[in-house]
């Protein structure tokens, strides 16, 4: 460093004045212990000017002790000497040392409140920021240019709209509001985050002079309340754009589901433009590309990240990570996580790869990257459960949840709804109860969702009752969801009459009913026999509410028709049906065909259904079954040869009933449970006591060639009827039996346990495969029409 001669100098103070600034400007802290050294032998460290000059420089070189003990040192202190050290310690994030010194300074100038303002909101303590504002023009100090912006900032961050309106008008006092332009944005930016779109607008149309920060507030705030085409209009008259205005542009389309276009955008940005895209850019492009699910695409940026030898550290390789797994190169996206370390993952990563196992069937390697995770919030914990609920494991996600609720964080309205539909397909009113309890605990029973799961938890546990108390709670709040819920549970109890009053009252109330509302009401139809009211609610649902008929809709109808004897009117509306009719319409029409012995036609449906699905053992035992209840037991033998040298399986009946916390599984003629020999002596009295009753075993309910005293007995041990057995002689009297099944029930165990209804005093609630039977002192909720 030259230094010229001091006697260039008017006086020695401007010399060394002179030294120190250069020292400062050429980065050299270690010049000040040296000109300090000099000044005290100069006789000048009485200098006020030269001293603070000197402190100045220990402040900006880090030196805060030393600042310090020069100013303790100085026998006569200016404002700028208070100033300088206040100054030290806000920027270093010293803010309580910084507080200290500004309640000792003696007359404080707007320097000395600016800078505790602008320390304040740079330590993120927007409110003492605020705070201190109003304090200065309590105490008559005309804030700067300089200090309206800091405390908008502050404002800003904290949304405070009607302090930072107070703030305008006081700006718009001094003169500061539309002149100025970094006072402009910043009331931009404060009305922008702050929620009040028109007064951005205003301000923004006022500005004198916009530069690029204006542009990109507004672009932002178009962005941000999804009014993308102002956006792309504002974007599309800038000449110059900067990095901030691309990153609005590129994120916004991402974020709104405009993915296309936010590729496209960035391809511009990378073509027309010498920027270079920083760690937000890429990230909202992989993301576009991870939506899209554009493998090769992602592929292109990822090259250019290794070309460019960008970082790919953070959000880049959590981009990286998810547009790989939701692209189905989830091995591709695994190997960026041992390449990177798992500890880094974000939620949108990890639910991205917990999607990709999801898809191939394997949760495992999920779970090791979720317990190696460094943070796991609400959003992971609920994710790895959804997960394990949507592999069908639903005892795991119920092990998961014990544990967030040990050790994790509060589950939220999306952890309890999951929850609940894993206890629905489990059908265990024990396990849904205790989630509704933790919903209650953590006062997530008043959301929607949580509240429209409890509803069908609870119907498919087989508490109708449970379902209606819900509904009922939830009696200003309900959506189309929540009356589809309830419509559908009552439909599926047999109470076909009550669901279509539901609708009717949903109607009422202004509710548009979407198309699984129409499965619910079409269902209620069919389970009660309502044929001519299912034809009106069938064009209703078409011609009224424009709803197109799917799949679903169609087999309802079939069902409909066909439960009621129309069999031929059934298959001339198959043969109609403008869509290919699936497995799930022939084999009603199937099904109806046994139950009415139509032998022609249950084989034209088992035909079709083959055709479709040639494994499908369902076909193949309902025709077996619809030969032999016509007698014909030599076409029933050989369909069923042909099974067994096809290696059809046919699906084997069980029930299980839930006694405490366990599972209790049982099949025909079951043998393998512990208390197998007191079952069968209670299944063997309640035989001999209903017979006594008047019950006569429906013998021609088994569809083998077989003695009567041979289907006696198998019909004895059906796999409902041991369940009962078990159930009866396992929990207090008077209590309510809860028996589900995987196959429809048949006619012997129907009558079979209305008569055990009347002999225990006993509720036996049944689910079969299509709907719940509510057997009550020797009644069905069914009516026998099933």
């Amino acid at each position: 460093m030259e230094t010229p001669n001091s006697s260039y100098f008017p006086s020695p103070s401007y010399f060394y004045t002179y030294l120190l600034q250069r020292s400062l400007n050429s980065n050299y802290p270690l010049a000040g212990k040296s000109i300090h050294a000099h000044i005290i032998k100069s006789g000048l460290h009485c200098c006020v000017v030269l001293m603070n000059n000197l402190m100045n420089f220990y402040a900006k070189t880090g030196s805060i002790s030393n600042a310090h003990s020069l100013f303790d040192e100085m026998p006569v202190k200016t404002i700028f000497s208070w100033n300088t050290l206040l100054s030290a310690f806000a920027k270093q994030g010293m803010i309580s040392q910084a507080f200290d010194v500004f309640n000792k300074i003696p007359n404080r100038d707007s320097v000395s409140w600016a800078t505790m303002i602008v320390g304040y909101n740079q330590m993120g303590c927007f409110k003492n920021a605020i705070r201190v504002f109003a304090e200065m023009i309590k105490d008559g100090v005309e804030p700067t240019e300089y200090t309206i912006t800091s405390v908008l900032a502050s404002c800003a961050a904290i949304e405070a709209l009607g302090i930072g309106r107070k703030v305008h008008s006081f700006a718009v006092k001094l003169g500061l509001s539309s002149s100025y332009v970094t006072v402009a944005n910043s009331l931009l930016n404060m009305y922008a985050k702050s929620g009040d779109p028109m007064m951005t607008t205003v301000v923004f149309d006022r500005m004198k002079f916009k530069n690029t920060s204006s542009w990109n507030v507004m672009i932002s705030l178009h962005m941000q309340s999804g009014q993308v085409d102002l956006a792309r209009t504002l974007f599309d008259q800038m000449s110059e754009r900067d990095l901030v205005m691309w990153n609005a542009m590129i994120a916004g389309y991402n974020q709104h589901g405009y993915d296309v276009e936010a590729i496209n955008i960035f391809s511009n940005m990378l073509r027309h433009s010498q920027l270079q895209p920083d760690k937000f850019t890429l990230a909202s492009a992989l993301s576009a590309c991870a939506n899209l699910e554009k493998l090769g695409l992602g592929k292109e940026i990822h090259a250019h990240i290794v070309r460019t030898k960008f970082d790919t550290s953070g959000p880049v390789a959590n981009a990286l990570i998810s547009m790989y797994a939701k692209s189905g190169a989830v091995e591709t996206a695994q190997k960026l996580i041992e390449q990177s370390g798992i500890s880094h993952l974000d939620v949108i990563a990890f639910t991205s790869l917990l999607d990709g196992y999801v898809k191939l069937g394997n949760i495992n390697p999920a779970r090791q990257i979720f317990d190696s995770l460094r943070y796991r919030d609400v959003v992971a914990w609920t994710a790895m459960i959804v997960g394990y609920v949507q592999n069908g494991l639903n005892n795991d996600a119920f092990e998961l949840f014990r544990l967030m609720i040990r050790d994790g964080p509060k589950p939220n309205s999306h952890t309890l709804a999951a929850l609940l539909s894993a206890s629905s397909s489990l059908a265990s009113l024990i396990h849904g109860k205790q989630i509704h309890a933790s919903a209650i605990r953590t006062d997530k029973a008043s959301s929607v969702s949580v509240n429209n799961a409890l509803i069908t938890m609870y119907a498919r546990a087989g508490s109708i009752n449970g379902a209606r108390q819900v509904f009922k709670l939830i009696k200003g709040n309900r959506d189309t969801v929540s009356w589809t819920s309830m419509i559908m549970a009552q439909a599926q109890h047999g109470l076909g009459e009550e669901a279509l009053e539901l609708f009717e009252m949903m109607l009422l109330a202004g509710i548009k009913p979407d198309h699984i509302t129409y499965v619910g009401v079409l269902s209620a139809c069919t389970h009660v026999g309502l044929v001519e009211q299912g034809w009106r609610y069938y064009n209703m649902m078409k011609d009224f509410h424009k709803i197109e008929p799917s799949l679903s809709h169609y087999a309802c109808m079939i069902d409909l028709l066909g439960r009621a004897g129309l069999l031929q009117r059934a298959y001339d509306f198959i043969e109609k049906m403008p869509i290919e009719p699936d497995v799930i319409v022939w084999g009603s029409l199937l099904s109806s065909c046994k139950t009415y012995k139509n032998v022609e036609l249950g084989k034209v449906a088992a035909e079709r259904l083959l055709h479709i699905d040639p494994d499908n053992s369902g076909a193949y035992s309902a025709l077996a079954n619809l030969y032999s209840a016509c007698g014909r037991w030599d076409d029933a033998a050989k369909i069923r040869k042909s099974m067994k040298c096809g290696g059809v399986k046919k699906e084997q009946g069980i029930s299980w009933l839930q006694i405490k916390n366990k599972v209790h599984v049982f099949g025909v003629e079951d043998a393998l449970h512990p208390q197998k020999g007191d079952i069968y002596k209670m299944m063997a009295k309640i035989w001999e006591e209903i017979r006594k009753m008047g019950f006569v075993p429906d013998t021609k309910s088994v569809l083998h060639d077989l003695e009567e005293e041979v289907k006696e007995q198998i019909l004895r041990h059906h796999s409902e009827k041991l369940a009962i057995a078990f159930g009866l002689i396992s929990t207090p009297e008077n209590t309510t039996l809860r028996i589900m099944k995987n196959l429809r029930v048949c006619n012997d165990c129907h009558s079979a346990i209305k008569y055990i209804s009347k002999l225990s005093h006993r509720e036996i609630i049944v689910r079969d495969a299509t709907r719940f039977h509510h057997f009550k002192d020797g009644l069905c909720s069914c009516r026998d029409y099933w």
